[in-house]
Parts: structure tokens; C-alpha cells; sequence
């Protein structure tokens, strides 16, 4: 079981850490001011949305835009709290993993409605939004999985110490 939530550590840091980057940098140009990104980050944007299909981008709906805010608000600083906490082995590691996962999925859930039920969406960027759903679902599994531990097993049994001296 260690070596598996090792694997998943490192796959769920690899992915926060370019999250950690996308998101300020190319997601938070839908609710944030357009002429405070360099032109080459607008452009990089504007690529991937016309290669993709990514009509939300381009069309930014309401709901659209309020997802952004809050994966800007409240998604963002989980991952950096993640990444923290994978590098240190933090005990608070898995409650905000399984929050940053749960909120990633519930965001994704009305993208998916509407992505599936428009019929405009192209299987490349369903595939796009997939690969976020999945990451949701990993982190929740990360969430209820026990935390990794380097303790072996004959020192985790034992009780600390007590104050008092043996007798003699």
C-alpha cells in the first residue's frame, strides 16, 4: 500500500505543480482584466482554445467565468497547500487534498453538462476536461487513502516514556 500511495503522490505533485502555473497564467484570463497578461500569454490561450474546440474559453458564459473565480480563489492556494504538504509529509496532507479534489469535481460537473449537452464540444476537448474530472477523482482517492509514513513498524507500537523513575 505505500508504494501505491507513493506513485500517487508523485503523480498528483507533478500535476498540481503545472496547475500551479495554468491556472494564474491561462484560466484567470477569463475573470480577470485582459491587458494585464503579456500578448504572448493571450496568445497561447487563444491557440489552445481554437486547437481544442474550447468554445467556453472563447464564449466565457456566466457560469463559465464563475467556476474560474473559484478555482482562482479557492482551488488555487489548495494547490500550493498540496504541494507543501506532499514535500513535507504533512499530516493535514489528505483533508486538503480530499477538499481540493471534491471542489475540482464539483466544478467540473457542470462543464461536462454542458459540454455533453450543447453537442458542440469535439471528443479532443472532452478529453481536455476529462483528464481535470480524473484529477479530482485521484485527489479524492488520495484524500481517503492513509498517509504515507516512513515510521516502521517497531517504533510506531511503542508508548512514549513516562516522568516517573524506575525503582532499584
Amino acid at each position: 500500500m505505500g508504494v501505491l500511495v507513493k506513485l500517487i503522490d508523485a503523480l498528483l505533485f507533478l500535476l498540481l505543480l503545472a496547475i500551479a502555473f495554468e491556472k494564474p497564467l491561462i484560466e484567470a484570463q477569463a475573470c480577470l482584466p485582459g491587458d494585464i497578461y503579456p500578448n504572448i500569454l493571450v496568445d497561447l490561450r487563444n491557440w489552445y482554445a481554437r486547437e481544442s474546440g474550447d468554445y467556453l474559453m472563447t464564449e466565457m458564459p456566466d457560469f463559465y467565468v464563475g467556476i474560474m473565480w473559484v478555482e482562482l480563489v479557492f482551488q488555487w492556494p489548495l494547490v500550493f497547500i498540496n504541494l507543501y504538504g506532499i514535500l513535507t509529509g504533512k499530516p493535514w496532507f489528505n483533508i486538503t487534498c480530499l477538499s481540493y479534489g471534491i471542489s475540482l469535481f464539483t466544478s467540473m460537473v457542470p462543464i461536462f453538462a454542458e459540454l455533453t449537452g450543447s453537442g458542440r464540444a469535439p471528443d479532443k476537448l472532452l478529453t481536455v476536461y476529462f483528464s481535470f474530472l480524473s484529477l479530482g477523482v485521484l485527489a479524492i482517492l488520495r484524500g481517503l487513502l492513509p498517509t504515507s509514513s516512513t515510521k516502521t513498524s517497531a517504533t510506531s507500537g511503542k508508548r512514549p516514556a513516562s516522568g516517573r523513575k524506575k525503582k532499584v
